[in-house]
């Protein structure tokens, strides 16, 4: 691509990918008074923001503000400058702008009342129609053509070259590949001098053989309000029972501490089904059972443990569950699994990797293609489920849009 920039100022800002980071630059690009071409590879937008709807769209968290930087782990310092230029609550006034009201749940993340993201969606793509913003889909990115024009292939094989002020590329990480993350900008732009760290699954599951059983008679299951732990990296909320293993908000709360941990190997999770008794209370409880009931009738009314939750313990002690009443309690407490292995880019929430930090400016423009700017999971940073990856995506977009205005001004 030629570093040359691009002068004439009838030139639109070209946004490649409407994911959260591309359509929100491109919405600040447009408020600012310009013209906005947004392409994406996909036959409609949005489509891995409308999958996190179906969770509830957990948009932000209630967090206070240096507690949510810590979420991003070594990313901090390089995330820090998007979320101070754009904060949690800047992105519930813009959704509650939209029409779309909000609340804040029992664990502090941040949803919109209807619990749907295709309604803020569809307020938003109204927004950027009225503001003049273009959206052309099915048009892959392919690159860059020798005088520095974006190039697309269309869905009927044309392809196109399109000049721009600057450049935007906001294509996602790898997860959820059908949704049109695939990762296929990474040999293209490290063939161009841009530095990329390998992509690996972040927000994934954990894998283990279960017994028969409990492929059968359990996955799918939801195992209520547990403590999930690994080394000092501790998550709580819902885990997920899967065919194959466990996911859930607990496992992506320590993702990063896992990510580590199985580059040594297989290792194993500890996991606390009742995170907010103490052990002693267990054992009183389990005490005033009725006298002649089985461990699992005891579990179960004295305990109010879910048979999901009972599996766990049998799947720990290969279907032997201690008859003390204080060794029973220790392993409510204490139910440990191994696990072989973590689950792949194509069922993960988000990835890590990507474009390195030493490879753009503080404006996030890539070093070795000026007037050409990244935003969203391209970047290498990651964090946990809960409002922060949607945050930093809007806020990323939000940054590089401000540093594509500056670019602008300059020429």
């Amino acid at each position: 691509m030629s570093t040359s920039p691009p002068l004439p100022f009838d030139l639109p800002f070209i946004v490649i990918g409407a994911g959260p980071a591309g359509l929100f630059a491109a919405e600040k690009l447009a408020q600012a008074g310009h013209r906005v071409r947004v392409f994406d590879a996909m036959p409609s937008v949005g489509r891995k923001f409308l999958m996190a709807g179906r969770g509830g769209l957990n948009l932000t968290h209630s967090e206070a503000l240096p507690g949510f930087m810590r979420r991003y782990g070594q990313a901090e310092a390089w995330v820090a400058p998007w979320l101070n230029g754009f904060r949690p609550d800047d992105l519930r006034a813009w959704a509650e702008g939209l029409g779309q009201p909000l609340f804040v749940g029992s664990s502090g993340r941040v949803f919109p009342r209807c619990f749907k993201a295709s309604p803020l969606l569809r307020a938003w793509l109204d927004r950027m129609h009225l503001l003049g913003v273009e959206i052309i889909p099915s048009a892959r990115w392919i690159g860059f053509s020798p005088d520095g024009a974006a190039s697309f292939r269309h869905l009927n094989g044309q392809i196109t070259n399109e000049k721009g002020a600057a450049v935007l590329l906001a294509l996602g990480g790898a997860s959820w590949p059908r949704l049109g993350s695939d990762g296929d900008w990474i040999d293209r732009l490290s063939s161009l001098g841009v530095g990329v760290t390998p992509i690996e699954a972040a927000n994934s599951g954990v894998l283990r053989d279960w017994s028969v059983e409990m492929q059968s008679r359990f996955a799918g299951a939801v195992v209520k309000n547990v403590r999930v732990s690994l080394n000092e990296a501790t998550g709580r909320g819902d885990l997920i029972i899967t065919r194959n293993g466990i996911e859930g908000g607990p496992i992506y709360a320590i993702t990063q501490t896992l990510r580590g941990a199985f580059r040594e190997g297989p290792i194993n999770i500890q996991i606390d089904l009742r995170p907010d008794i103490a052990i002693e209370t267990l054992a009183k409880r389990l005490d005033r059972s009725r006298p002649g009931q089985s461990a699992t009738t005891k579990l179960k009314t004295a305990l109010r443990l879910s048979p999901a939750a009972i599996a766990l313990m049998r799947e720990a002690t290969s279907n032997h569950l201690p008859a003390h009443h204080g060794d029973l309690a220790q392993l409510v407490k204490q139910v440990v699994l191994p696990f072989a292995g973590r689950g792949g880019l194509d069922r993960a929430i988000s990835t890590s990797g990507g474009v390195s930090r030493e490879s753009v400016d503080d404006h996030l423009m890539l070093r070795a293609l000026p007037g050409v700017f990244v935003a969203g999971e391209m970047l290498d940073w990651d964090a946990p489920t809960g409002g922060y990856l949607l945050q930093a995506c809007f806020a990323s977009g939000y940054h590089a849009a401000q540093g594509m205005l500056n670019w602008r001004k300059a020429y």
